[in-house]
């Protein structure tokens, strides 16, 4: 009789470790985007324009050193004294995809995002947004997204904006 092989599956992925990032994350963060950014998922981003918005963002470590996973957050407020956060740059590197990361990351935005008081979060992706949909995110809500932010999507990127009310 001979014994089954298992399946090769991912490791689980370690306890996900999300911090906000810092000045030393900088390169490690636009090295992690550059993928995404050469499939047209991702705006371009330069260093510098990183450093300028460290802190906007989250990271996630997976038990290696460089982030496997980010975020940025942007607090905007409309012309009614509503808080608005934009969910930006959302990336988790591919040999880490499906482990974890995404829901650890949008868990903490979302988190941060009832902490700065917004009612609603905003986001765009070219993708599917199966993991924002699974958090109660939906397609539209264009008219209500910051306008600035709205008038700096890419149409020939395609990006679907997606909401989720917060509260």
């Amino acid at each position: 009789m001979s014994a089954a092989l298992p399946c090769p599956e991912l490791p689980p992925a370690p306890v996900a470790a999300v911090r906000t990032a810092g000045s030393e994350d900088v390169g490690a963060v636009h090295r992690l985007s550059r993928p995404f950014v050469r499939e047209g998922a991702l705006r371009d981003r330069t260093v510098a324009e990183l450093a300028r918005r460290a802190t906007d963002f989250l990271v996630v470590e997976a038990g290696h050193g460089d982030p496997a996973g980010c975020v940025g957050l942007r607090t905007r407020t409309d012309a009614r004294g509503r808080v608005a956060v934009v969910l930006y740059n959302f990336c988790v590197a591919s040999g880490h995809q499906g482990r974890g990361i995404g829901s650890a990351l949008l868990d903490a935005a979302l988190g941060e995002a009832g902490a700065r008081g917004a009612v609603r979060v905003f986001t765009a992706t070219t993708g599917s947004g199966l993991l924002f949909l699974r958090y109660g995110f939906a397609f539209g809500g264009e008219e209500d997204a910051p306008p600035a932010w709205r008038a700096s999507l890419d149409p020939a990127r395609g990006s679907r904006v997606l909401v989720r009310a917060l509260g």
